[in-house]
């Protein structure tokens, strides 16, 4: 019996370096929504392999691409916090009328 690549394996990995890529260059939420599409692909085709292993071939594609979407999702919300700390500490500064000139 021959072994065929795992369908969704390389699916995984673009999703993890996607969601890495995205909310490093781009933006957070873009980050997170490929992060979430990695693994929810990840889990899947996970499913798949242990029902036959021997079948298939790439599953360390589905392992470093469900890494990968890891740590975009990580980074993403490290990017959410300081996202909202950075907006908190404007909008403190407004209301309490230190931001700069009087009017």
């Amino acid at each position: 019996m021959s072994q065929q690549p795992l369908p969704g394996a390389s699916t995984v990995l673009t999703m993890g370096i996607l969601s890495i890529v995205g909310t490093l260059i781009c933006c957070g939420p873009f980050g997170a929504i490929f992060s979430i599409i990695g693994l929810v692909k990840a889990k899947t085709t996970t499913q798949l392999y242990q029902t036959s292993p021997e079948s298939y071939t790439d599953f360390s594609n589905v392992k470093t691409g469900k890494i990968l979407s890891y740590i975009g999702l990580a980074l993403s919300l490290v990017y959410l916090v300081l996202f909202i700390l950075y907006f908190g500490f404007i909008v403190a500064m407004i209301t309490t009328g230190e931001l700069g000139g009087e009017f």
